[in-house]
């Protein structure tokens, strides 16, 4: 079964479609390949990414430090790096992704 996220020996790497200018912030499950990260921002000078990435650091509950935006600084599809314990955050991610994907 195809994931939105990896497995990195210092964490995990996701991938998210971002929706600028959303009435509502939030991180969803969407498909095999991504989550759905709505943020407020605009997609203008960096607001959006770094929506994104406060986003995402709040779903794993992580510093924003330790949340990077790897690939597509200017594309809808994003991946993200999230440093910290794997398995930690790889649940998070199940759950997160599980909400909307039933086995």
């Amino acid at each position: 079964m195809s994931r939105p996220w990896q497995l990195t020996p210092d964490g995990l790497t996701i991938a998210v479609r971002a929706t600028p200018r959303a009435a509502k912030a939030a991180l969803l499950p969407a498909t095999d390949a991504y989550f759905a990260a709505r943020v407020a921002a605009p997609p203008v000078e960096g607001a959006a990414n770094t929506a994104v990435v406060a986003l995402v650091a709040e779903a794993f509950a992580v510093p924003r430090r330790a949340v990077r935006l790897i690939a597509g600084e200017t594309a809808r599809i994003k991946r993200l790096a999230i440093a910290g314990d794997p398995k930690t955050l790889a649940g998070i991610a199940e759950r997160l992704y599980g909400a909307g994907h039933e086995r």
